[in-house]
């Protein structure tokens, strides 16, 4: 899957956004269809070290939520995170 096709094309917006978008866009919108580091990495291409840096700030800002389920982390985007994807789209 080619990740330039899941995010906005503007250059400009920052990296960490651009992978919010990407997050928006796979689907990781709910404590249920959150997704390890691992399935993020193999939907965006991305190498997992850089994911987590990604996903560190994210959580940080709010847009982005930790669910641990049993022995594994997920990721999701909060609703202050899925309305920051919806302002970059407009």
């Amino acid at each position: 899957m080619n990740s330039s096709s899941l995010t906005p094309t503007d250059s400009s917006l920052p990296e960490e956004f651009r992978f919010l978008c990407m997050l928006h866009n796979i689907g990781a919108t709910t404590p249920e269809r959150s997704l390890t580091i691992d399935e993020i990495s193999r939907w965006v291409s991305m190498d997992t070290s850089v994911i987590r840096i990604h996903l560190q700030r994210l959580i940080e800002m709010g847009y982005v939520e930790l669910t641990r389920i049993g022995e594994e982390d997920k990721y999701h985007l909060t609703h202050s995170g899925i309305r920051k994807v919806l302002t970059l789209y407009s």
